[in-house]
């Protein structure tokens, strides 16, 4: 055999030993690619084999809605029944509520009185005003309170349902104490303190009436109230 068959006969054996070593490299590619794109699974799977597909599937999402309290279930019904009743927007209510449960706290006086004491003198009607110079929410009349108004800007203030809040739960609660009695304290109130049929304050106590059992029936437990 010439030099020139044997060097033809080396390169035919080691061109078949490299296309063999690509093959072997394809095919092992081939069955290990699907493995490395899914690592966990596949860890998973060897780790394990009686482990089935159920038990990689992603856990529920569960609710994060934060579970009303008490307090804020009967707001949320007392404003609810303003709302309808006096045909007032829903947020605006729920600030009248807030401001409401916010100057009872401060001064001591039932929220649901302040509450039905604004239904009846202005309806939830921030801007009211009356012939006789009542202003706002609570119809304040300025000149009679002018020593509450000066830390907030004096008359004007009162058209700004906060100060008139504050200010004439701070009233109510000063006649309370001066009369020891809600009834004459609302009759004072209402610039009624000579009516002997206490007309005023009738109004307003049967709102609040309504409003006490609105705020009974949302301090239910739900289960009762389902029941």
């Amino acid at each position: 055999m010439n030099t020139v068959s044997v060097l033809a006969i080396r390169a035919f054996a080691a061109t078949r030993a490299t296309l063999a070593l690509i093959g072997l490299v394809t095919l092992t590619g081939y069955f290990l690619l699907p493995h490395l794109a899914q690592p966990q699974s596949w860890l998973a799977a060897a780790a394990d084999p009686q482990r089935d597909s159920a038990a990689f599937e992603p856990a529920p999402i569960q609710s994060t809605a934060a579970v009303e309290s008490p307090l804020e279930v009967e707001q949320r019904a007392v404003t609810e029944y303003i709302a309808k009743r006096y045909r007032v927007s829903d947020q605006a209510v729920a600030g009248y509520v807030a401001l409401a449960y916010q100057a009872g706290t401060q001064h001591s006086v039932d929220p649901l009185l302040v509450l039905a004491v604004m239904a009846i003198e202005s309806r939830y009607n921030p801007v009211a005003e009356s012939s006789m110079g009542a202003r706002g929410l609570m119809q304040v009349i300025p000149k009679y309170h002018l020593e509450k108004l000066l830390d907030h800007g004096g008359e004007p203030a009162l058209l700004d349902p906060a100060v008139n809040v504050a200010v004439g739960t701070q009233i109510l609660r000063e006649y309370q104490r001066r009369f020891r009695d809600t009834e004459t304290a609302l009759q004072m109130y209402g610039g009624a303190l000579d009516d002997a049929s206490t007309q005023y304050a009738s109004k307003v106590l049967a709102e609040k009436a309504r409003l006490d059992a609105l705020k009974a029936k949302a301090r239910k437990p739900q289960t009762a109230q389902a029941a």
